[in-house]
């Protein structure tokens, strides 16, 4: 996996542990995403230094505005992308773990011309 694309995954993932738990800590996003928690350490420590988390001393995880934007930006070509193949014939499951993949590499313009199609 690439630093963007992981680094994306994160993002992504805390965006929906938010969503769904209220707050995220670093336990949370291992389980999410099977990691161990060194792993998420690191990451942590990685996004921390860009400026796209911040973590409290009680160890919530909380996306700043740049993290919060770049976050919902991924998700957003997630649900498009999924949408798209679910609406083309692919299995849900399919289009779930396609659009993981793809929403890291999608080029704009083909971003784009996806969610104009999905509008039609």
């Amino acid at each position: 996996m690439k630093v963007q694309e992981s680094r994306e995954n994160y993002l992504e993932t805390i965006l929906l542990l938010q969503k769904e738990l209220g707050q995220v800590r670093s336990i949370d996003i291992a389980h999410k995403l099977e990691y161990t928690k060194a792993s998420i350490s690191r990451a942590m420590s990685l996004l921390k230094k860009d400026n796209l988390i911040t973590m409290g001393k009680s160890g919530i995880i909380e996306l700043t505005e740049e993290g919060q934007k770049k976050a919902a930006e991924i998700y957003d070509r997630h649900r498009a992308i999924k949408d798209f193949l679910i609406n083309i014939g692919v299995s849900e499951k399919t289009a779930e773990e396609d659009a993981c993949r793809m929403e890291h590499v999608i080029s704009n313009e083909a971003f784009e011309k996806i969610k104009k199609y999905n509008d039609k």
